[in-house]
């Protein structure tokens, strides 16, 4: 079988997949459609720019589809990071404003009106025979690849100042769709920073090299895909999103450092710390696996503001390990009952608020040292 071959073929199995996924989400009822949508956009996209090899054994010559169809690479970065952002803030609506992601894709074919897409086939093949020389297509080859450095870089912020404010405000195991998105948005850079070292052999004297990567990026692609959805859709109800318009607790400091105003008096800060430990102690509001520091801040009537600046800045914890905290305690009593011997680890963890073995085990682990098993043993 030659490399040819192999490339159609490895095209083809790749195109089924991503189409029939991208036609699953786009069809599913679901609560997360506009997620959806976007990741079903970005594998059709994604499925545009790698059926290059299917499309030049059915294509004769240059064409301005087939020039069209190349530079579809400038949307798969930035669908993808309006993807993240609809995953992570439940707020976020696609507006007006995201077709300014357009601008690099709409720049780049613009400048090759010119001298490619209204010119006759012989200019055209002459201008791809002279690419190394042609301004246009070096201006495409650079934009393209900052466009996608600065996008990545986004995306790692935005799922960084996510995970955050999830951890201030929340406390249930969704923190785990932000850990899943943060390894596929890893997996992603290390596949495009693979994809720009094989661009870079083909405008070299090495034209070989770049298809044999790009028949392992192919191969490569299909798994990061198939497995990122099948813990997305396996577990939908853990892509719990925040809303964009909360403010890290560093931020809510900062800002009121900059209008000297006090957080709260000592004596504030004492009155409100007993008031939650208390509610914490006789309520026991933690045993709710999806607890929030909104429904916490209602019940003991203080603002979610002052709550958070007190559990984050003057407790020094997250919202997320201040609640673990007690479940562990609480955990950590059963676990010493030996009236309560006969329990499971699984129906322990779920009789104090957690929802995952996993979770469940590292939040154990993190405030004692030990997992739930062996701490059992050592008692």
């Amino acid at each position: 079988m030659t490399e040819i071959n192999l490339l159609i073929i490895v095209t083809v199995i790749s195109l089924f997949i991503s189409l029939f996924l991208a036609f699953f989400l786009l069809t599913v009822k679901s609560e997360h459609k506009t997620s959806n949508v976007l990741f079903a956009l970005f594998l059709i996209i994604t499925s545009i720019d790698v059926c290059e090899p299917l499309f030049n054994s059915m294509v004769d010559g240059p064409s301005n589809l087939g020039m069209l169809r190349n530079t579809f690479a400038y949307l798969q970065i930035p669908v993808f990071y309006l993807y993240v952002l609809s995953v992570c803030y439940s707020d976020f609506k696609l507006s007006a404003k995201h077709l300014l992601h357009l601008l690099p894709f709409l720049i780049g074919n613009l400048l090759l009106l010119p001298r490619f897409y209204t010119v006759d086939l012989a200019s055209k093949i002459n201008f791809l025979q002279n690419r190394q020389h042609m301004i246009e297509l070096q201006f495409n080859h650079i934009l393209i690849h900052v466009q996608l450095l600065v996008y990545l870089v986004a995306v790692f912020m935005i799922l960084r100042k996510a995970k955050k404010l999830y951890q201030e405000n929340y406390t249930g195991t969704n923190i785990q769709s932000y850990n899943w998105l943060f390894q596929f948005t890893t997996l992603l850079t290390i596949f495009y920073l693979i994809a720009l070292f094989k661009n870079i052999f083909k405008f070299s004297d090495y034209p070989n090299i770049s298809e044999s990567i790009k028949i392992g990026l192919l191969l490569f692609q299909l798994p990061i895909v198939c497995w990122y959805l099948f813990k997305a859709l396996n577990n939908p109800g853990l892509f719990r999103s925040v809303d964009s318009k909360l403010k890290l607790v560093k931020h809510i400091i900062s800002e009121e450092k900059k209008t000297e105003q006090l957080v709260v008096s000592e004596e504030e800060y004492n009155e409100e710390l007993l008031k939650l430990k208390q509610y914490m102690v006789e309520e026991k509001p933690f045993l709710n696996p999806s607890l929030t520091i909104q429904e916490v801040s209602n019940e003991i009537k203080v603002p979610v503001r002052d709550l958070s600046l007190l559990i984050n800045h003057k407790l020094g914890q997250h919202f997320f390990d201040f609640i673990n905290t007690y479940r562990i305690e609480n955990a950590k009593d059963i676990l010493k009952d030996a009236t309560k011997s006969r329990l499971t680890i699984l129906e322990i963890l779920y009789e104090v608020g957690f929802n995952s073995k996993s979770s469940f085990n590292t939040a154990f682990k993190k405030h004692t040292g030990l997992t739930p098993t062996l701490y059992r043993k050592q008692l």
